[in-house]
């Protein structure tokens, strides 16, 4: 669990970088000696316009120090996300953001392990990939089956793939926080 003061900092940490990186197409430098935010973790950062979706990256494992990791993915969220445009300067005073560090993750065999609002989940088959962090289904008011299903589909999956053999399925958990909490 990282302290109400660590999280404070990550937030201060990606939105200078999505400010200054979306001024000046590069990413502010930051150093620490602070225990917590040199641990490696995954981690992603999403980005919310009126509480819309506007951008969202990630990865699992990092050999960065966490806030290293943060800064790396608010630049992604905020100009890589293939499903947006990148962030604009006229922009930048609507985008809260919400930052999700990861636990290591757990391959499953039985979906009944999954508990919805606790572990997001991560999909794959062949070269197909999906994944959904907990607060997906929590916001959505999905089962475990419907969380499933939207996790295949985000893979490019047949919405009921999860039920096949040859799928694997990943569980993790996050600590999730954002501006104005």
């Amino acid at each position: 669990m990282l302290s109400a003061e660590n999280k404070k900092i990550l937030l201060n940490i990606a939105r200078r970088t999505i400010e200054t990186h979306v001024k000046e197409k590069k990413a502010p430098a930051f150093s620490t000696s602070n225990p917590e935010l040199l641990e490696k973790s995954g981690a992603f950062v999403s980005l919310h316009k009126n509480h819309d979706l506007r951008g969202c990256i990630g990865i699992f494992t990092s050999e960065k120090p966490l806030y290293q990791t943060i800064v790396d993915m608010a630049v992604s969220a905020s100009s890589c996300d293939p499903r947006f445009v990148p962030v604009s300067v006229d922009e930048l005073p609507e985008i809260s953001i919400e930052i999700s560090v990861l636990t290591p993750m757990k391959r499953i065999y039985d979906v009944s392990e999954i508990e919805v609002g606790r572990h997001g989940i991560y999909i794959i088959k062949g070269r197909n990939r999906g994944v959904l962090l907990p607060q997906v289904a929590t916001e959505y008011n999905w089962d475990r089956e419907t969380f499933l299903d939207h996790t295949c589909l985000k893979a490019g999956l047949a919405q009921n793939s999860w039920k096949q053999k040859d799928v694997e399925i990943y569980t993790f958990e996050a600590e999730v926080f954002g501006e104005g909490e």
